[in-house]
């Protein structure tokens, strides 16, 4: 398909520069391609109300890290400032990482991130570039590993906020609790999965009281998610790689629940994608553990969920392509008119949509 199919306007005042208080104060639209009305404008603290007693919700817990790293690279008597993010980690001590500007680097040369001049270890962290990629994508083998470096990156590293929250103000302690969601458990993502962002311990206990059971997944967000779509065709384009898992006990939960006929219900497109990945062989949904660049686009068959919640997304992103895949193209574009024309707020830190599927044509 043309990737102009998936474009819209956006007024910039639409974009979320903080996420509601409490974060189940959200607004949420409910799309129901084949009901009436397809669009439904209710709030996220109607979710329970929205599913049945007997729904499973899934939750994506990883956690992010402060993968945004700052530094200098020093040739000789050339120095030249380094901006890296990390997404995908290649070992105990490498990351892959987009950088800025990639022209600066060449295999071989060392980058020192963090505090300028300071001897400790937690105040600096040095690494070689390893390998490099037209894309501007380099390997950083780091001289520290494991433990040592996710503390060291902890330490020097900010939180990567999406471009269109950082290119209006910069980030702060508040996005260090702001930008996990509840269910943060596992630490590799270097982008929230924001649907989970809604959730509170009083939504969560609402839940409980209907009866609708909650299982999770992992999916290591990567920064290939903020990516635009270069190409004029999605057949064209190359999605990043991440690395996710299903456990064996979740598998179970959730052929349990479709197998008395309720709904399986996706907290995110992470969770979606990880789910989706494990779920392409001939036995259906099956265990799952290791790198996915799933690409989801409209003509695809869902396997393993029934519906998915998520926050709104960019235009001629390989996300929005994704919820035109579940609810219909035709649906989306409508659905996304009237979030912007209703008020409704955008992206990481935006509202919310309860999506179910179109039905095949």
């Amino acid at each position: 398909m043309r990737v102009d199919d998936f474009d819209f306007e956006l007024p910039p005042e639409r974009i979320a520069l903080r996420p509601a208080r409490p974060r189940d104060a959200a607004r949420l639209l409910v799309v129901r391609p084949n009901g009436e009305p397809v669009l439904d404008d209710r709030g996220v603290r109607d979710l329970p109300m929205l599913l049945e007693p007997g729904d499973a919700l899934v939750f994506n817990d990883t956690r992010v890290i402060p993968a945004q790293l700052e530094g200098t690279r020093t040739r000789g008597e050339a120095v030249a400032r380094i901006g890296a993010t990390l997404h995908l980690r290649a070992g105990e001590d490498r990351w892959w990482a987009f950088v800025r500007p990639a022209k600066k680097l060449v295999v071989g040369d060392r980058v020192r991130f963090g505090g300028e001049g300071r001897a400790c270890l937690l105040g600096t962290l040095d690494a070689t570039v390893a390998e490099k990629r037209d894309t501007g994508e380099v390997l950083l083998a780091f001289d520290l590993a494991g433990p040592m470096l996710d503390e060291a990156i902890a330490a020097v590293g900010h939180i990567p906020l999406p471009p269109y929250i950082a290119a209006k103000r910069g980030e702060d302690e508040q996005d260090r609790q702001d930008y996990q969601t509840i269910f943060a458990e596992k630490d590799g993502a270097v982008a929230a999965p924001t649907a989970g962002l809604h959730f509170t311990d009083q939504l969560l206990a609402a839940l409980d009281a209907r009866g609708i059971e909650r299982h999770r997944v992992t999916l290591h967000v990567g920064a290939g998610t903020f990516l635009p779509v270069k190409a004029e065709d999605t057949d064209e384009h190359r999605m990043h790689a991440e690395w996710g898992e299903v456990s064996d006990e979740t598998v179970a939960a959730l052929r349990a629940v479709r197998a008395r006929g309720n709904k399986v219900v996706a907290i995110g497109t992470t969770s979606l994608r990880i789910l989706e990945s494990a779920a392409q062989g001939e036995e259906g949904l099956a265990p799952f553990a290791g790198e996915t660049s799933i690409f989801i686009t409209p003509g695809y068959r869902f396997r393993a969920i029934d519906a998915l919640m998520t926050n709104f997304h960019l235009p001629r992103s390989t996300l929005f392509m994704l919820v035109s895949a579940l609810s219909g193209l035709d649906t989306m574009r409508k659905a996304y008119a009237h979030a912007i024309a209703t008020g409704y707020r955008f992206y990481s830190y935006g509202d919310g949509s309860l999506l179910f599927p179109k039905d095949p044509a």
